[in-house]
């Protein structure tokens, strides 16, 4: 932390200006900066000062840029970009894999060895904090190409700590499209138990099957030791809810999600159980940006990583309405992050303070919290946008509220038919009869009365026959995360 200017200063330096192909080069340079330039801001006014200048001077990127969507366009300027083009140039140990797809397809990613062994100190830091070191500790993540459940279980490994039972919602199957991750994971296996560290053959159990977990917990909880289980949210709340209908007491476990928004509607189902859970904000490109506190103002309140991450945020209008939201702009500080990010808009917001909470992690300097963490990400239908708050809300308390059901039953899912868009509200068979004209009529009073500014919200869609229901099971991204909104390619 004390070397954090160094850092973004040598980031920049040996990733940016020193590589011909990075498009911050092509940006800076597009704004009359060269290095001395960056250097001089830094050391008068500090990271977050320069990063929002630069900010102003159209030196940033947006989400569909840094995902190789869209082309770089700012005044007099237009640039062609690839997700690859973001690629960090400076890493030397790294696996390839890829991100979760949160908001579309996967992207590809760098897995540095270097990041985890920083990520495990974090990690360590979490573990003391909420003093769960010596539980025992299970996973329930996909496995690769997927990172998440790779990287969790390396950090664990990493600490000397021993993960008892890895649950996974893929199959490790050998076929020609993965054979690569196929030979990255069993060999990582393999050789955790060379190193005597050994990692759990993980065993397949679709989302459909979160009873197995459940027990796995409750076996736990018999024994005299409550487990820590690291899953997503949404595989959390199918954890609890198989625990309550099967009457199987995983009180005491102690979940740590991460991946999608922690509400207070999945809280609810979770202090049900009387289990506690606590989430990270993290993305595939970065790793950590923040780790849970543990004497929490909200829900979701995190530790920020100033020694990895540099934040700031700018107002974003959202929509016709004329709202605006207070957008998350990253940029990596640590060299190992499989990407270089140089403002980067995430498709987050959130709200940011400097407060003192007393937890063990703000005695090692981190003082900075986030919280309210949500997605911007918005359906678009007849140009009608909204945010990821607002379906939210639909569909984890007013929905269930009127129509029974649980959080993880309901699902908006936005697609093309014949040149026109249409979006579906998905509705689990488990939640039984409804009355399909009445929910209609509900998300759409719902989504017009959510901002009084703009009153044609919903009534285009109302007019357009837009929305419609679909009884089905809810689509997990390939992360086997289940979001608010989920968009199917044609």
């Amino acid at each position: 932390m004390a070397n954090r200017k160094d850092n973004f200063l040598r980031l920049i330096k040996k990733g940016v200006y020193e590589n011909p192909g990075s498009p911050y080069k092509a940006l800076l340079k597009q704004a009359g900066l060269n290095f001395s330039d960056i250097d001089h801001m830094v050391r008068q006014g500090g990271i977050e000062s320069t990063l929002t200048a630069l900010y102003e001077e159209g030196v940033y990127i947006t989400l569909d840029e840094f995902k190789g969507r869209h082309p770089i366009k700012r005044p007099g300027f237009q640039l062609s970009v690839h997700a690859k083009d973001f690629d960090n140039p400076l890493l030397a140990r790294h696996y390839n894999a890829s991100t979760g797809g949160s908001r579309g397809a996967g992207t590809r990613l760098l897995v540095d060895f270097d990041l985890l062994e920083h990520e495990a100190c974090s990690h360590a830091l979490f573990l003391m904090a909420f003093d769960i070191a010596d539980r025992p500790t299970g996973l329930w993540r996909p496995l690769p190409p997927g990172v998440a459940g790779m990287k969790n279980a390396l950090r664990h490994i990493k600490l000397g700590k021993q993960v008892e039972q890895w649950f996974t919602q893929n199959r490790n199957e050998l076929n020609l499209g993965t054979w690569r991750h196929f030979l990255f994971t069993n060999y990582v296996i393999f050789a955790s138990r060379l190193w005597r560290r050994p990692l759990p053959i993980p065993k397949y159990s679709p989302l459909a099957e979160a009873l197995q977990v459940a027990r796995w917990l409750a076996a736990k909880k018999e024994e005299g030791t409550p487990a820590h289980i690291d899953t997503s949210a949404s595989a959390g709340v199918r954890v609890c809810l198989a625990a309550k209908e099967h009457c199987i007491d995983i009180s005491g476990t102690l979940f740590r999600f991460g991946g999608e928004p922690f509400t207070p509607a999945k809280a609810r189902v979770v202090a049900d159980t009387g289990c506690q859970a606590v989430c990270h904000y993290s993305m595939g490109e970065a790793g950590h940006i923040g780790i849970a506190c543990a004497a929490p103002a909200t829900l979701d309140d995190v530790h920020l990583l100033p020694s990895k991450m540099a934040l700031i945020q700018r107002e974003k209008p959202i929509g016709k309405s004329g709202n605006s939201i207070k957008a998350l702009i990253h940029t990596t500080l640590f060299p190992g992050c499989p990407k270089i990010m140089l403002n980067v808009e995430s498709g987050d917001y959130g709200e940011i303070e400097e407060r003192s909470c007393g937890c063990l992690l703000e005695s090692f300097g981190l003082r900075q919290h986030l919280h309210t963490i949500r997605s911007y990400e918005k359906l678009t239908s007849e140009g009608m946008c909204f945010t990821g708050s607002e379906l939210i809300t639909l569909i984890e308390d007013i929905l269930p509220t009127h129509f029974g059901g649980n959080p993880t039953d309901y699902q908006f899912v936005e697609q093309e038919e014949n040149g026109l868009p249409k979006v579906s509200i998905v509705v689990s068979p488990r939640v039984g009869e409804i009355d399909e004209p009445k929910l209609i009529s509900m998300v759409l009073e719902t989504l017009r009365s959510t901002a009084l500014e703009d009153k044609l919200r919903g009534g285009i869609w109302e007019e357009g026959h837009v929305l419609r229901v679909m009884r089905r099971e809810v689509y997990e991204s390939v992360a086997s995360k289940i979001l608010p909104l989920h968009i199917l390619s044609n």
